[in-house]
């Protein structure tokens, strides 16, 4: 009771590590039948039961703090009140001693709390007024936000979302006092992922953000102009941009109901504001707005080019005669809150746009129907994600505690499995569950479970990236294959279902691939964690394979390549490109520099693989590459290639080089740094599992790259590769008709190799003399292994990695 009493005197905020129950157990000194008195000042007076305090009673402590209420064998039980002598007072529910169930809590700074308590921690929900008279109303656990719940700020402004250990964190809509809104995804109390910004003055853009900045593609609608509906777009986002909709990673909100009339454009002084920040000592949400009545306004941030080729702020009284053209939006793309391309558009042409990738969706429709995708829509396909997390539970709980020991012969083939019935009623050996009925086998359960323990991967923590009460989402497929993916709600790891052929190809190449991935553990090919399959009602097989994820990261990927050294058949029609395309190699227009040995044990690793790939007769894989774009320092700059700098000393576009040509990284940009252990996560990721790489400029120590903010990240092969994009423009894009000007990026580089379950069988023999009387033989995709190799490592040392002159 003593420690209770203390910790409300000193502060409000509990602990229920440092709290016990309060009790009274002191029975010495009696004076009357109703009154107790204790050796060390305490005293009681109320009922008792026997020598204990028990029904009504009051009891005061030396200090002056006082509880009146229910007792219970010796312990505050029931309702009552606590007064502290520092002024702060709860009256509610009190259970075993501890603050329990529902009470209002006044603090000595004038704070309230009135709700649901959990072992003297606010837990459900619950209504806070601060001191500063912000009020926060919604649910709690564990003493911060968590759930449903709104915030509004003395100032004006209101969120109303999800929040996760304190912070904005999912989907919810910010309204600003100004008449600004924000309607989308948050993570860390920043915009986070796609949303809408409305603007007071009618104005709006939908889009993506990183931490706070728009980063990404996006569209902008100028006061006064056509748009599509709200909730379309809101949909519309969710399909475009990337491995998750929207309305499956954040909670739903009314769409139409949440969106002001009136929106705007970039930049409003709402914008600018920190929402984010939380102060620890009273969880209240700081907010810098207070002082300002500033009203935003969308038509002083359009955008227009100007003779020198960079991006100006025009005036307001520029922008009349452009609001007054109703049909114009603006495709913009931006980078970490820059603005870097923009294309002007008629609203008759996006909708145009909009009613061909409808129409195209319709078609792919009725492809599907033959396809896996088409079979194992809506119901079926959340049945497959239960069955699959259902059978993953299972075979990763009966394999992990047998004891660890080398794989022999009899581990690997079709016959090294674990098979299970799993009715939907439960059995002796499974759960009930809510899906169907289905049959369930696991490939070489002990293989993968050494491969799982090689890449670094906890069994608890495997189970519970996959199988976990946030379940999987189900992601587009990204190719021609038909094939679901479903993604682990930490993005980490990646579910594909197979063909049968590409099942056998795997259980084929296991006993190479385990030996491969052992020896080398810079690897780039794909990781595979297991390989099971579900047999439903009607014989229906379905095969699947869980994989790393290539783009597992905390930074955003603005583009994806899937490289294969092939020209046949190799690019994207342009009016089918969003967000998140994997784009191929024609559509590839960027060079990339990196340090000199960097690239060197890149392409060390790609010989290996490729020379591995080439023994099992594997073809059509290719390398998938992610780019994170950092914001150039200038505004669409244009800089010459590093070799035609006439003097790297004095010219301005020259500083990020050394007089011998060596490419380093601007000081505003990327840095690489010595590596240090301590200062880098050294949490093994799905796609990792070696050592820090070493740096030629660095001295060939090992290192790490410091990101502007983000933090330092540790620079592995494949993983947080820092290098500068060039990418070349066309002659009528510059002024200049002697020289060949490039854009210069810094770029952070993710990649893997992929697709590497497909055999060269008789059937692609076949369709190699088919195609080869069409086109040119070296253009086409389908070659022989060890052609396909060697093409494939010329594409990438000349093409996208070329050496540095």
């Amino acid at each position: 009771m003593t420690r209770l009493k203390n910790l409300f005197d000193e502060d409000f905020e509990f602990n229920a590590e440092q709290l016990g129950p309060v009790s009274c157990t002191n029975v010495e000194n009696i004076e009357r039948l109703n009154e107790k008195a204790f050796s060390n000042g305490d005293f009681y007076v109320g009922d008792f039961k026997e020598i204990i305090p028990h029904g009504k009673g009051k009891y005061t402590w030396s200090d002056g703090t006082v509880y009146e209420g229910d007792w219970e064998a010796g312990k505050m039980t029931g309702k009552g009140l606590l007064v502290w002598p520092s002024g702060a007072t709860y009256k509610g529910d009190i259970s075993g001693g501890y603050l329990h169930g529902f009470g209002a809590f006044t603090a000595i700074d004038g704070s309230t709390y009135e709700g649901q308590w959990r072992m003297n921690i606010r837990h459900g929900f619950g209504r806070k007024k601060y001191s500063n008279s912000d009020v926060y109303e919604g649910e709690w656990k564990e003493g911060v936000h968590e759930g449903n719940g709104r915030y509004f700020w003395n100032n004006g402004n209101k969120y109303t979302g999800n929040w996760k250990r304190g912070k904005m964190h999912g989907r919810g809509v910010m309204e600003w006092v100004n008449g600004d809104q924000y309607n989308g995804c948050w993570l860390n109390g920043f915009r986070h992922g796609s949303g809408i910004y409305q603007y007071a003055d009618g104005g709006y853009y939908f889009g993506m953000w990183t931490r706070g900045l728009k980063d990404g593609k996006g569209t902008f609608y100028p006061a006064g102009s056509k748009r599509p509906s709200l909730k379309k777009c809101c949909i519309s986002l969710g399909h475009d941009t990337g491995n998750k909709s929207v309305l499956s990673q954040c909670s739903s909100l009314n769409v139409e109901e949440c969106m002001v009339k009136k929106p705007s454009v970039m930049r409003s002084f709402s914008e600018k504001i920190s929402v984010s920040g939380v102060l620890r000592s009273s969880g209240r949400i700081s907010n810098k707005t207070a002082g300002s009545s500033r009203h935003s306004d969308s038509s002083r941030e359009f955008i227009r080019h100007n003779s020198s080729g960079t991006f100006s702020l025009d005036s307001d009284a520029d922008q009349s005669e452009v609001q007054e053209n109703a049909a114009v939006v603006y495709e913009r793309e931006y980078m970490q809150g820059v603005l870097i391309k923009e294309k002007i558009r008629n609203y008759s042409e996006l909708s145009q746009k909009a009613e061909k990738k409808s129409k195209s969706k319709g078609l792919a429709k009725e492809t599907e129907q033959s396809s896996c995708v088409g079979i194992f829509r809506g119901k079926n396909s959340y049945h497959l994600m239960l069955n699959l997390q259902l059978g993953i539970r299972y075979t990763v709980g009966k394999i992990t505690p047998v004891p660890k020991r080398e794989v022999r012969t009899a581990d690997f083939g079709d016959r090294a499995r674990i098979t299970m019935f799993f009715p939907s009623r439960g059995s002796q050996f499974t759960p009930p569950h809510k899906s169907i009925d289905f049959y369930w086998k696991d490939y070489c359960p002990m293989v993968f479970r050494n491969l799982r323990e090689m890449f670094k991967l906890d069994a608890a923590e495997y189970m519970m990236s996959i199988c976990g009460d946030d379940g999987l989402t189900e992601i587009s497929s990204p190719g021609k294959s038909g094939s679901i993916f479903y993604l682990s709600h930490d993005d980490k790891f990646v579910i594909k279902t197979l063909k049968k052929s590409e099942l056998k190809v795997l259980l084929k190449m296991l006993p190479k691939y385990y030996n491969h991935v052992k020896e080398y553990e810079n690897t780039l090919i794909t990781k595979f964690f297991g390989l099971h399959r579900i047999t439903l009602p009607g014989r229906r097989k379905v095969r699947f394979v869980v994989m790393g994820n290539m783009f597992c990261t905390e930074l955003r990927i603005h583009r994806r390549y899937d490289l294969k050294g092939s020209t046949h058949g190799r690019c994207t029609d342009k009016n089918k490109i969003r967000e998140n395309t994997t784009l191929k190699d024609l559509d590839l227009s960027y060079e990339f520099q990196m340090d000199k040995s960097l690239r060197k044990f890149l392409f060390q690793q790609l010989a290996v693989d490729c020379m591995f790939l080439k023994s099992q007769q594997i073809i059509d894989y290719s390398l998938l590459l992610g780019l994170h774009f950092r914001a150039p320092e200038q505004l669409n700059g244009l800089l010459e290639p590093p070799n035609m700098m006439p003097n790297t000393e004095s010219s301005p576009a020259g500083q990020g080089l050394t007089t011998e040509g060596d490419l380093l990284f601007p000081s505003k940009g990327l840095l690489l740094v010595a590596h240090e252990p301590s200062s880098v996560s050294t949490e093994p990721g799905p796609h990792i599992r070696g050592r820090a790489l070493r740096a030629f400029s660095l001295g060939d120590k090992e290192v790490d790259v410091l990101v502007p903010g983000t933090g330092r990240l540790r620079v592995q092969l494949g993983v947080n590769m820092p290098a500068q994009a060039n990418h070349k423009l066309c002659r009528d894009e510059t002024d200049s008709a002697e020289v060949e000007l490039f854009e210069v990026y810094d770029v952070v580089l993710y990649m893997g190799i992929i697709d590497i379950l497909q055999e060269y069988n008789v059937r692609k023999k076949a369709e190699h003399a088919c195609k080869s009387v069409k086109f040119d033989p070296v253009s086409i995709s389908v070659v022989e292994p060890e052609l396909y190799a060697k093409r494939f490592i010329e594409f990438l040392q000349q093409k996208v990695f070329p050496e540095q002159p």
